[in-house]
């Protein structure tokens, strides 16, 4: 069983998009998911900097293009029927189209509304942040993040939690980290997915109130508990409640393993997603896309496991 995943923010790198407009009928896919969104995804896929491309505006729209542009890459006809398909946090959106619940313009002109609406909670509470905490023993981590009143924002599996809260508790965790444990604080505008993005979700629902989904044509799982989504109402309201609530990525990888996934790639700009899985679904071949040139190893596998 194939499982195709869509990262998070985070993933993006300056001009990830350029290599990928090489090939034939990308341009025109970009030109199409562009007129759903008002960020020049050309300009920022292929020149802005690092800083330009960190404003979370901009990044969630180009990762949820670059996810759809690389997938039409491996998959022509849509993903196969019968896979896993699963994003992490802003990666759900892409994961939604793949798994047929929203059409890609949607998927595009809604996230341009939650990339807008959570930099601007961001910008209007008081001064947040986020950190990754790799290792120490998970007891000690939970108890350290309970008593400076953060939230486990992403529990992503591996020995990995990114915490999230007031900025002031994040400096006293990075300056006092957990017995046996980094603690490395994030470039991100503010504390996502927790309660400081409650305001984002009145803009996202009413963005998704337009939109008419359909059922998953694909084995979509949820970032909020792991659980397979069936229904596509329930899919666009899970995306629309998500930005306030943390992402449990562990209990993604541990459906994806009790499905039987044997095989999985992780849609452009990959990497992250398949460096989790090495650590938690051992011995699953992944193959990340971070370059046209991994196309052929890609279908290899959907080959194999598909």
């Amino acid at each position: 069983m194939l499982a195709v995943l869509c990262p998070g923010q985070g993933a993006q790198t300056p001009g990830m998009l350029e290599p990928w407009l090489e090939l034939d009928g990308v341009g025109a896919h970009l030109a199409s998911l562009s007129e759903a969104t008002n960020v020049d995804l050309l300009t920022h896929g292929t020149a802005s900097d690092a800083d330009t491309i960190r404003d979370t505006a901009i990044a969630q729209p180009l990762l949820v293009a670059a996810a759809l542009l690389s997938a039409r890459c491996v998959f022509s006809n849509g993903v196969p029927t019968g896979s896993v398909v699963a994003g992490h946090s802003v990666g759900e959106f892409g994961a939604a189209a793949l798994a047929g619940v929203i059409a890609e313009e949607a998927a595009l002109a809604l996230v341009t509304v939650r990339g807008a609406a959570m930099a601007a909670a961001a910008a209007s509470s008081e001064p947040t942040s986020m950190a990754a905490v790799l290792g120490g023993e998970p007891e000690a981590v939970t108890a350290a993040l309970a008593a400076l009143d953060l939230t486990p924002a992403n529990v992503n599996g591996g020995g990995q939690v990114v915490a999230a809260g007031a900025k002031t508790a994040i400096s006293e965790l990075v300056a006092n980290p957990p017995e046996r444990a980094r603690v490395i604080e994030l470039q991100v505008a503010g504390a996502f997915h927790t309660r400081y993005m409650a305001p984002a979700i009145d803009a996202l629902a009413a963005a998704a109130s337009g939109i008419s989904p359909t059922q998953p044509t694909a084995t979509l799982l949820s970032n909020a508990d792991g659980d397979v989504v069936t229904n596509g109402d329930d899919a666009l309201d899970r995306l629309v409640r998500q930005v306030a609530n943390p992402v449990r990525w562990d209990l993604c990888m541990e459906r994806m393993l009790e499905l039987g996934v044997t095989g999985i790639i992780e849609v452009a700009p990959g990497g992250v997603l398949t460096g989790l899985a090495k650590r938690v679904m051992k011995g699953v071949p992944a193959v990340a896309l971070k370059s046209p040139e991994d196309l052929d190893a890609a279908r290899e596998l959907v080959e194999e496991h598909a």
